[in-house]
Protein backbone atom coordinates (compact mmCIF):
# COMPACT_ATOMS: atom_id res chain seq x y z
CA UNK A 1 0.00 0.00 0.00
CA UNK A 2 1.08 3.61 -0.50
CA UNK A 3 -0.18 7.15 -0.25
CA UNK A 4 -0.87 8.68 -3.65
CA UNK A 5 -0.41 12.44 -3.42
CA UNK A 6 -3.40 13.21 -5.60
CA UNK A 7 -6.80 14.62 -4.69
CA UNK A 8 -10.16 13.03 -5.36
CA UNK A 9 -11.95 15.15 -8.03
CA UNK A 10 -13.20 18.34 -6.34
CA UNK A 11 -16.21 18.70 -8.63
CA UNK A 12 -17.54 15.36 -7.37
CA UNK A 13 -16.30 15.56 -3.78
CA UNK A 14 -18.15 18.82 -3.25
CA UNK A 15 -21.43 16.92 -3.21
CA UNK A 16 -20.26 14.34 -0.68
CA UNK A 17 -22.16 13.37 2.45
CA UNK A 18 -20.26 12.73 5.66
CA UNK A 19 -18.08 14.14 8.41
CA UNK A 20 -16.42 13.20 11.71
CA UNK A 21 -17.23 9.95 13.46
CA UNK A 22 -16.57 8.86 17.04
CA UNK A 23 -16.75 5.43 18.66
CA UNK A 24 -18.36 5.39 22.08
CA UNK A 25 -19.22 2.33 24.15
CA UNK A 26 -22.50 2.83 26.00
CA UNK A 27 -23.59 0.33 28.67
CA UNK A 28 -27.02 0.68 30.27
CA UNK A 29 -27.00 -0.58 33.86
CA UNK A 30 -29.92 -2.35 35.58
CA UNK A 31 -30.65 0.90 37.38
CA UNK A 32 -31.17 2.67 34.07
CA UNK A 33 -28.02 4.72 34.48
CA UNK A 34 -25.37 4.67 31.77
CA UNK A 35 -21.64 4.06 31.62
CA UNK A 36 -19.97 5.66 28.59
CA UNK A 37 -16.42 5.20 27.37
CA UNK A 38 -14.65 6.69 24.33
CA UNK A 39 -12.94 3.93 22.36
CA UNK A 40 -11.12 6.36 20.06
CA UNK A 41 -8.94 9.22 21.25
CA UNK A 42 -9.40 11.02 17.93
CA UNK A 43 -12.26 11.37 15.49
CA UNK A 44 -12.28 9.74 12.07
CA UNK A 45 -13.92 11.18 8.96
CA UNK A 46 -16.18 9.11 6.74
CA UNK A 47 -17.76 10.23 3.47
CA UNK A 48 -20.01 8.96 0.71
CA UNK A 49 -19.15 10.70 -2.55
CA UNK A 50 -21.88 9.03 -4.63
CA UNK A 51 -24.06 12.07 -3.96
CA UNK A 52 -21.63 14.17 -6.04
CA UNK A 53 -21.96 12.09 -9.22
CA UNK A 54 -24.33 13.93 -11.56
CA UNK A 55 -23.41 12.64 -15.00
CA UNK A 56 -22.11 9.58 -16.81
CA UNK A 57 -18.82 11.39 -17.43
CA UNK A 58 -18.38 11.92 -13.69
CA UNK A 59 -19.26 8.30 -13.05
CA UNK A 60 -16.49 7.23 -15.41
CA UNK A 61 -14.14 9.69 -13.69
CA UNK A 62 -14.81 8.03 -10.33
CA UNK A 63 -14.33 4.52 -11.73
CA UNK A 64 -11.00 5.58 -13.28
CA UNK A 65 -9.87 7.08 -9.96
CA UNK A 66 -10.96 3.92 -8.13
CA UNK A 67 -9.03 1.67 -10.53
CA UNK A 68 -5.90 3.84 -10.23
CA UNK A 69 -6.03 3.45 -6.43
CA UNK A 70 -6.54 -0.34 -6.75
CA UNK A 71 -9.70 -0.21 -4.67
CA UNK A 72 -8.93 0.10 -0.96
CA UNK A 73 -5.19 -0.40 -1.40
CA UNK A 74 -3.84 3.13 -1.88
CA UNK A 75 -4.83 6.26 0.04
CA UNK A 76 -5.26 9.74 -1.44
CA UNK A 77 -6.25 13.31 -0.63
CA UNK A 78 -9.86 14.35 -0.21
CA UNK A 79 -11.15 17.89 0.23
CA UNK A 80 -13.84 18.04 2.90
CA UNK A 81 -15.71 21.11 1.71
CA UNK A 82 -17.39 21.44 5.11
CA UNK A 83 -14.03 21.73 6.93
CA UNK A 84 -10.89 22.50 4.94
CA UNK A 85 -9.46 25.69 6.46
CA UNK A 86 -7.62 26.60 9.64
CA UNK A 87 -10.25 29.25 10.30
CA UNK A 88 -13.89 29.63 9.29
CA UNK A 89 -14.86 28.92 5.68
CA UNK A 90 -15.93 32.51 4.98
CA UNK A 91 -12.71 34.11 6.24
CA UNK A 92 -9.35 34.34 4.49
CA UNK A 93 -6.47 32.30 5.93
CA UNK A 94 -4.50 34.17 8.59
CA UNK A 95 -1.05 33.29 9.93
CA UNK A 96 -2.45 33.46 13.47
CA UNK A 97 -5.40 31.10 12.92
CA UNK A 98 -4.05 28.17 14.96
CA UNK A 99 -1.57 27.89 17.82
CA UNK A 100 1.08 25.25 17.13
CA UNK A 101 3.02 25.73 20.34
CA UNK A 102 5.62 27.96 21.96
CA UNK A 103 9.33 28.21 21.27
CA UNK A 104 11.89 26.86 23.74
CA UNK A 105 15.03 27.99 21.93
CA UNK A 106 15.75 24.39 20.84
CA UNK A 107 12.76 22.92 18.99
CA UNK A 108 12.59 23.65 15.26
CA UNK A 109 9.71 21.33 14.20
CA UNK A 110 6.03 22.05 14.93
CA UNK A 111 3.05 19.96 13.84
CA UNK A 112 0.12 21.68 12.13
CA UNK A 113 -3.08 21.23 14.10
CA UNK A 114 -6.59 22.64 14.39
CA UNK A 115 -8.52 23.46 17.54
CA UNK A 116 -12.13 22.41 18.15
CA UNK A 117 -14.03 22.99 21.36
CA UNK A 118 -15.59 25.39 23.81
CA UNK A 119 -15.29 26.50 27.43
CA UNK A 120 -16.08 23.00 28.69
CA UNK A 121 -13.85 20.80 26.55
CA UNK A 122 -11.44 21.01 23.63
CA UNK A 123 -9.93 18.81 20.94
CA UNK A 124 -6.77 19.34 18.89
CA UNK A 125 -6.87 17.66 15.48
CA UNK A 126 -3.51 16.82 13.89
CA UNK A 127 -3.29 18.10 10.31
CA UNK A 128 -1.07 15.91 8.16
CA UNK A 129 -2.00 16.97 4.64
CA UNK A 130 -1.83 20.77 4.22
CA UNK A 131 -2.38 22.11 0.72
CA UNK A 132 0.84 23.30 -0.91
CA UNK A 133 1.10 27.08 -1.21
CA UNK A 134 -1.58 27.85 1.39
CA UNK A 135 0.43 27.65 4.64
CA UNK A 136 1.23 30.91 6.46
CA UNK A 137 3.31 31.05 9.63
CA UNK A 138 3.80 33.67 12.35
CA UNK A 139 6.08 34.03 15.38
CA UNK A 140 4.73 36.13 18.21
CA UNK A 141 2.10 37.58 15.87
CA UNK A 142 4.58 38.60 13.16
CA UNK A 143 4.16 36.70 9.90
CA UNK A 144 7.32 34.99 8.65
CA UNK A 145 7.89 35.03 4.91
CA UNK A 146 11.12 33.03 5.00
CA UNK A 147 13.21 30.95 7.36
CA UNK A 148 10.82 28.01 7.50
CA UNK A 149 9.43 25.18 5.38
CA UNK A 150 6.48 22.81 5.58
CA UNK A 151 6.29 19.14 4.65
CA UNK A 152 2.96 18.72 2.86
CA UNK A 153 3.09 14.95 3.41
CA UNK A 154 3.25 15.19 7.23
CA UNK A 155 2.10 18.71 8.11
CA UNK A 156 5.32 19.47 10.02
CA UNK A 157 6.62 23.05 9.91
CA UNK A 158 10.40 23.28 10.32
CA UNK A 159 12.26 26.51 11.14
CA UNK A 160 15.83 27.25 10.11
CA UNK A 161 16.40 28.73 13.57
CA UNK A 162 14.56 27.59 16.73
CA UNK A 163 11.88 30.06 17.86
CA UNK A 164 12.96 31.87 21.03
CA UNK A 165 11.72 30.81 24.46
CA UNK A 166 8.06 31.61 25.02
CA UNK A 167 7.38 32.90 21.49
CA UNK A 168 4.03 31.68 20.19
CA UNK A 169 4.17 29.72 16.93
CA UNK A 170 0.97 30.02 14.87
CA UNK A 171 -0.14 29.08 11.38
CA UNK A 172 -2.97 29.32 8.90
CA UNK A 173 -3.59 26.85 6.08
CA UNK A 174 -5.91 24.84 3.90
CA UNK A 175 -5.81 21.07 4.28
CA UNK A 176 -7.04 17.77 2.86
CA UNK A 177 -8.14 14.57 4.57
CA UNK A 178 -6.07 11.44 3.82
CA UNK A 179 -8.64 8.87 2.73
CA UNK A 180 -9.05 5.52 1.01
CA UNK A 181 -12.00 3.81 -0.57
CA UNK A 182 -13.90 1.78 2.02
CA UNK A 183 -14.95 -0.79 -0.55
CA UNK A 184 -13.31 -2.98 -3.17
CA UNK A 185 -16.24 -2.79 -5.57
CA UNK A 186 -18.05 -0.05 -7.45
CA UNK A 187 -21.63 -0.96 -8.42
CA UNK A 188 -22.92 1.21 -11.24
CA UNK A 189 -26.43 1.43 -12.64
CA UNK A 190 -26.90 2.25 -16.32
CA UNK A 191 -30.47 3.16 -17.18
CA UNK A 192 -32.22 2.93 -20.52
CA UNK A 193 -31.03 6.41 -21.50
CA UNK A 194 -27.45 5.34 -20.74
CA UNK A 195 -27.00 7.83 -17.91
CA UNK A 196 -25.13 6.11 -15.12
CA UNK A 197 -25.31 6.33 -11.36
CA UNK A 198 -23.60 4.78 -8.33
CA UNK A 199 -25.60 4.03 -5.20
CA UNK A 200 -22.70 4.38 -2.74
CA UNK A 201 -19.00 5.26 -2.85
CA UNK A 202 -17.74 5.18 0.75
CA UNK A 203 -14.45 6.81 1.74
CA UNK A 204 -12.79 6.59 5.15
CA UNK A 205 -10.01 8.63 6.72
CA UNK A 206 -6.66 6.93 7.28
CA UNK A 207 -4.18 7.87 9.98
CA UNK A 208 -0.43 8.25 9.60
CA UNK A 209 -0.37 8.11 5.79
Amino acid sequence: MAFHDIRFPDNIGRGAKGGPRRKTQVVTLDSGREERNASWATSRREFDVAFGVRSNDQLQQVVAFFEARVGQLHAFRFKDWADYKSGTASRAIDAEDQLLGAGDGVTVAFQLRKHYGDDVSEYWRVIEKPVAGTVRVALGGAEQFSGWSVDTSTGVVTFDTPPALGVEVTAGFEFDVPCRFDTDSIDTLLDIERTGSISSIPLIEVKGE
